[in-house]
């Protein structure tokens, strides 16, 4: 399962896992330009909670509903906030979690890396300034 806002964050989510050969499923927020660069991947639309407590309660439920059905083995995520319920949930359902600091962030990290680097079972950053912040991350190198 992919998780991570749209954008650039989905660019990144989905050049990384361009080369995955199982099926994968999307949890993004909705955009008119998603649907034309997801493939034959199957999406789910969430709320995107941008610092609203009622926002990020939808979130939570719409991604545990969507975890439930799908109970992913590994989520992959770029971040921002709307990734973090659902990489929480997949955490306490046994997913391993994967979590790429998003190459936007090349000498300060992200607030959504600094939480998730606590929880991801693999967490992995774009550029190396970047670990010295994240001392057990991998180098990744850049995505795009």
């Amino acid at each position: 399962m992919l998780v991570c806002s749209s954008g650039g964050h989905l660019a990144e989510c989905l050049s990384a896992c361009e080369k995955v050969a199982h099926k994968q499923v999307v949890l993004t927020k909705k955009d008119r330009h998603v649907k034309g660069r997801i493939g034959n991947r199957r999406v789910h639309f969430v709320h995107d909670p941008h610092t609203s407590v009622f926002g990020y309660l939808v979130n939570t439920v719409q991604s545990l509903i969507l975890l439930l059905l799908y109970r992913p083995r590994v989520i992959v995520s770029t971040g921002a906030g709307i990734a973090i319920a659902p990489c929480l949930i997949g955490k306490l359902l046994a997913s391993h979690l994967i979590f790429i600091e998003t190459g936007a962030r090349i000498k300060s990290p992200s607030r959504t890396g600094k939480f998730m680097y606590k929880y991801a079972d693999t967490f992995i950053v774009q550029w190396e300034p970047l670990l010295k912040h994240y001392p057990n991350a991998i180098m990744g190198g850049p995505l795009l």
